[in-house]
C-alpha cells in the first residue's frame, strides 16, 4: 500500500496534531497541578490557621483560669468562680472547634485536654470548699502542688497542637512552592518540545501557563517571608485565574489576620481603631448610605470602682458578645463591629438595619447587665460611691447610649468628621435617662423645631 504523499498541508496538519497532543498533555498536567495547589491553599487558609487561632484562644482561656484561681485565693472571693467557669467553657469550645478539622491527628490530645479540664474544674471546687471552711493554708498548698501541674499539663498539650499547626502551615507553604516550581518546569519542558516541532503556538502555551505559575511561585516565597502584597491580578477565567483569585483571597486573609491580631482589642478580640477608620473610609468612598453607631456605657466608672476592674472587664466582654450576636443573627451581612477601647464600641451597617439592631442591643443589654450586680444593688437600683470631685453620691445602674450618624459619602469628608458627629450625638443622648439611642435626623429635626418656635 502506497503511503500518502506528505504535502505541506499534511505536514502542517501532522505538526499541528503533534503540537495539539503535547498541548493536551501539558494542559492536563497543569490542571491537575492547579487543583492540588488550590487544595493546599484551601487547607492553609481554612484549616491550619483556624486550628492555630483556636489554640491561641484556648491558651488565653487557660491563663485566665490560672489567674482567676490565684485571685480567688488572694482576695478570698468565691465570686471568681463564675469567671473561672466561663473560661472553662471557652476552653472546651476550642476543643470542639479543633475536633472538626483534625479529629484523627489530635483526637488523643483533645481527649486528654477535656479530661484535664474537668479535673481542673473539680480541683478548683475543692479549693473553694477549703476556702469557705477557712482552711486557707490547705487551699494555698493545694494550689501550689496540684494547680500548677494541671496548668502545665494542659498548656504543654495546647502548645503541642499549636506547634503542629504551625509546622503544617510551613510544610504546606513549602509544598505549595515546590509544586508550583515542579509544575512550571514540566510545563516549560513540554512547551519546549512543542517549540521544536516548529509551531509558534507552543511559545504562546509556554507563556500562557509557565509565566503565571512562576509568578505564583515567587508570590508563595514572598508570603512565606511575611510579605503579603503581591501583584497577582490576572484577568483570566480559567483554572490559573481561579488559583490566582484564591491565592489573592488567601493572602488578603492572612494579611487581615495578621493586622487583626496587631490591632484587635485583647479584651474582646474585635477590630481596633485602625480597622474601624479604614472601614469608614471604604464606606465613604463607596458613596452608598450607611450608619455609624457609636455605643457607650453610662455610669460604668462607679460600677468598676465598686466591683473591681476584673468584673468591669466582664461587662465589656458581655457588650462585645451582645453586639456580635446581633450581627450573627443577620448572617453578618453588611455589618462591621469594632472596639474603640474601654466601654466604647462601633457598629456599622445599612441605615435600614441600624435602628432595629440598636433597639435589640439596648434591650438585650438592659436584661443581661443585671447579672453583674448583687441582689442588694439590683433591688436598690443604684450604687453609692464618690464622683470625680470626691463627693459621695448615688449613681444609677449601668445603661447604654447609642448615637447613630448616617451618610452616603456626600456629607462627611473623612472618618474624623463622622466620628465627631457621632460623639456629639452621644453627648446629647447621655442626658436622657436610661438606655437610649438617638439618630442624627431626630436631633436635627428637634433643633429645627426649637429654632422655629423661638
Amino acid at each position: 500500500m502506497k503511503l500518502p504523499k506528505l504535502t505541506i498541508n499534511r505536514k502542517l496538519l501532522l505538526s499541528y496534531l503533534s503540537m495539539a497532543l503535547l498541548t493536551v498533555l501539558s494542559s492536563a498536567y497543569a490542571v491537575v497541578s492547579l487543583q492540588n495547589l488550590n487544595k493546599l491553599a484551601y487547607n492553609i487558609t481554612n484549616q491550619d490557621y483556624v486550628i492555630l487561632d483556636n489554640c491561641k484562644q484556648m491558651m488565653d482561656a487557660l491563663l485566665t483560669q490560672e489567674s482567676t484561681e490565684k485571685k480567688a485565693l488572694i482576695f478570698k472571693d468565691p465570686s471568681f468562680a463564675k469567671i473561672f467557669l466561663t473560661r472553662s467553657q471557652e476552653f472546651k469550645k476550642g476543643i470542639e472547634n479543633i475536633k472538626k478539622y483534625r479529629l484523627s491527628g489530635f483526637s488523643a490530645t483533645l481527649a486528654q485536654l477535656s479530661t484535664l479540664q474537668d479535673r481542673y474544674n473539680a480541683f478548683f471546687q475543692r479549693e473553694l470548699a477549703l476556702m469557705q471552711e477557712n482552711r486557707m493554708d490547705e487551699a494555698l498548698l493545694l494550689s501550689e502542688k496540684e494547680g500548677k501541674q494541671f496548668i502545665d499539663e494542659m498548656a504543654n498539650r495546647v502548645r503541642y497542637m499549636g506547634k503542629k499547626a504551625e509546622q503544617e502551615i510551613d510544610s504546606n507553604v513549602r509544598l505549595f512552592k515546590d509544586e508550583s516550581l515542579k509544575a512550571s518546569r514540566i510545563t516549560i519542558a513540554l512547551s519546549i518540545i512543542s517549540l521544536i516541532s516548529g509551531l509558534t503556538l507552543a511559545m504562546l502555551v509556554t507563556y500562557n501557563i509557565a509565566r503565571p505559575l512562576k509568578k505564583l511561585e515567587k508570590a508563595t516565597a514572598l508570603i512565606a517571608e511575611g510579605r503579603f502584597n503581591n501583584d497577582l491580578n490576572m484577568n483570566r477565567q480559567d483554572a490559573i485565574g481561579s488559583l490566582a483569585r484564591a491565592f489573592i483571597v488567601m493572602a488578603e486573609r492572612l494579611k487581615a489576620m495578621e493586622a487583626s491580631h496587631r490591632d484587635a482589642s485583647p479584651l474582646t478580640g474585635l477590630p481596633g481603631n485602625l480597622a474601624i477608620e479604614k472601614h469608614i473610609e471604604m464606606r465613604l468612598a463607596a458613596k452608598q448610605p450607611f450608619s455609624l453607631c457609636h455605643l457607650d456605657l453610662d455610669n460604668f466608672k462607679p460600677f468598676a470602682d465598686n466591683y473591681g476592674y476584673a468584673w468591669g472587664s466582664e461587662v465589656i466582654k458581655e457588650v462585645g458578645q451582645i453586639i456580635t450576636q446581633q450581627a450573627t443573627n443577620r448572617d453578618g451581612q453588611d455589618v462591621f463591629i469594632g472596639h474603640i477601647g474601654g466601654d466604647d464600641f462601633v457598629l456599622i451597617t445599612a441605615p435600614r438595619r441600624a435602628e432595629e439592631m440598636c433597639q435589640l442591643i439596648l434591650e438585650e443589654f438592659d436584661r443581661r447587665s443585671l447579672k453583674f450586680y448583687t441582689e442588694e444593688d439590683r433591688k436598690k437600683g443604684f450604687l453609692t460611691g464618690n464622683d470625680r470631685s470626691g463627693v459621695r453620691r448615688n449613681f444609677p445602674l449601668i445603661t447604654m447610649t447609642i448615637a447613630i450618624a448616617t451618610d452616603d459619602g456626600s456629607r462627611f469628608r473623612n472618618p474624623v468628621e463622622m466620628a465627631a458627629m457621632a460623639a456629639n450625638l452621644k453627648e446629647y443622648a447621655k442626658a436622657l435617662p436610661g438606655s437610649n439611642y438617638v439618630k442624627q435626623e431626630d436631633v436635627e429635626h428637634l433643633f429645627n423645631q426649637v429654632e422655629r418656635n423661638a
